[in-house]
Formats: structure tokens, sequence, C-alpha cells
């Protein structure tokens, strides 16, 4: 799915039109919710969390791929585990 980008609507426009900006939210539409200009909260769709397993390992993988060297996982998790 396509994500719109953000808008931003000010707090008391928030809680004024909330019914109307939880109407575009189930359409796709994402707002960043601002106080005196500065952001303070996000009102988005909630995505499927089961999502699609391809996609998620391809992230996975794509991560990977950023990380140079040779990475022992174990060795990563032996190593938090002393502290």
């Amino acid at each position: 799915m396509a994500r719109e980008s953000h808008k931003q609507v000010s707090a008391f426009d928030a809680k004024t039109h909330l019914s109307s900006l939880i109407r575009e939210v189930e359409g796709g539409q994402s707002f960043t919710i601002t106080r005196r200009g500065s952001p303070v909260a996000r009102l988005e769709p909630i995505h499927d969390q089961g999502g699609d397993v391809r996609d998620l390992l391809a992230r996975f993988r794509a991560v990977r791929q950023r990380i140079k060297g040779d990475i022992n996982i174990r060795e990563l998790i032996d190593d938090g585990r002393k502290y």
C-alpha cells in the first residue's frame, strides 16, 4: 500500500475534528499533531501485524547486508548476557 505524506494538524484542531481525522486515517492518511508548532504526536493507521513474511525476511536481509565484516550472533548474545 502506498503511504500518503504526513499532514500536520494542531492539537486543538485534532480534538475538534477527531472523527473526521479518524476517517482519513482509515483511508491511509497520517497526521502529525502539533502544539504551538512543535510536533508532539502522530495519528496513523495500524498496519496488519501479521504482515507478509517474505517482506519481513527481505528487510532483515537488507539490514544484514549493511553490516560490514563477520558477525557472530551467538557471541553478541552471550556478550550481552554478561551485563
